[in-house]
């Protein structure tokens, strides 16, 4: 019986490893922002991982407060990552181009990938011409947006700390409005923030209130 029993255990440990794991990633590129380049890779269980570049734009007036490069694990609510696989699932994205062709601005060229029980599909476009995967792309774009504003923090708190409190002002709207999502993702660093006795505080008292959303 334990032979059996070990046979199956076997069996089910390599039918797991066998079977490819859910996963959408978002490529994004804009040669004008900083950082120009950026991927954004998300797992089911909320997991996944954020590498940016800087590219070649021309620095700011500011340039010590712009994120160089990004590397590093991220972890967004179940909640947030079951609505991007839920719409994946039941609309996955056509594979190849899948720009809608309307005029309209320059926005980023993304590459939508998309891997789960059906296969692997990957879109290509500026503005996508179906509605789910330009709704996937936005949501990802906003956590990418919440990463690379909580390096712009850091380093502001770093380099300029007086410039903490129009960063943590425009993060509070942009939390408000969409514009960022999943804050949680930069719990660690907005606690750390609102522990700082050397920080003013209303910036401790903001970092404090973004710390516990996460929707």
């Amino acid at each position: 019986m334990r032979a059996l029993w070990a046979v199956l255990l076997a069996a089910g440990i390599a039918r797991a490893q066998a079977a490819p794991m859910s996963e959408v990633r978002l490529n994004y590129s804009n040669a004008q922002l900083i950082p120009a380049q950026w991927t954004l890779v998300l797992w089911p269980d909320g997991n996944g991982h954020f590498h940016a570049e800087r590219g070649s734009a021309k620095d700011s007036e500011a340039p010590s407060m712009e994120p160089q490069a990004i590397d590093r694990d991220v972890q967004v609510s179940g909640a947030f990552a079951g609505r991007i696989f839920d719409m994946m699932h039941q609309h996955p994205p056509t594979q190849g181009n899948c720009e809608n062709h309307s005029k309209v601005a320059f926005q980023g060229l993304k590459t939508l990938e998309y891997r789960g029980p059906n296969g692997a599909l990957t879109c290509t476009f500026n503005y996508a011409k179906e509605r789910e995967v330009g709704e996937v792309a936005d949501s990802l774009i906003s956590v990418a947006a919440t990463l690379i504003e909580g390096e712009r923090l850091t380093m502001i708190w770093e380099h300029d700390p007086l410039g903490l409190d129009k960063q943590i002002q425009f993060m509070t709207e942009a939390a408000a409005d969409g514009r960022l999502q999943q804050i949680c993702a930069i719990r660690d660093t907005l606690q750390r923030l609102a522990a700082d006795p050397g920080v003013m505080e209303r910036v401790r008292k903001r970092a404090a209130k973004l710390s516990q959303s996460c929707p």
